[in-house]
């Protein structure tokens, strides 16, 4: 239990030192943001917890080919920030990437790489 609670309170401590970096700058939250530390902490998470290789491996292979789709939302959301206002703003990027998310597994079965 003790180890469950120490994963829960430093991987959200990550989300809250980001979200405080932004407050400060723009710029830097965005980098760090950007960082794939999420995906690095689980990495860590998994290995730590003597997962296979394999496993570890397919989460790196899978989060590469997950976060392509998620790009146009990075460029739709502060287009639509001043427009629609943030709520609003936040159901399009959801929608948006979903689709996104759809179409991009759908071209990917072309190439054999099933994502979904």
């Amino acid at each position: 239990m003790t180890w469950i609670i120490t994963k829960y309170l430093l991987t959200a401590g990550m989300v809250v030192f980001i979200s405080e970096v932004a407050k400060r700058s723009d710029r830097l939250g965005g980098f760090i943001a950007a960082l794939p530390l999420m995906t690095l902490l689980t990495l860590v998470w998994l290995f730590v917890e003597n997962q296979p290789e394999e496993k570890i491996a397919n989460h790196a292979y899978y989060t590469f080919w997950y976060v392509i789709p998620t790009l146009p939302m990075f460029l739709l959301f502060p287009y639509l920030l001043p427009r629609i206002g943030f709520w609003f703003t936040m159901g399009a990027s959801v929608i948006v990437t979903i689709i996104c998310y759809g179409l991009f597994a759908l071209l990917m079965k072309n190439f054999s790489v099933e994502l979904l």
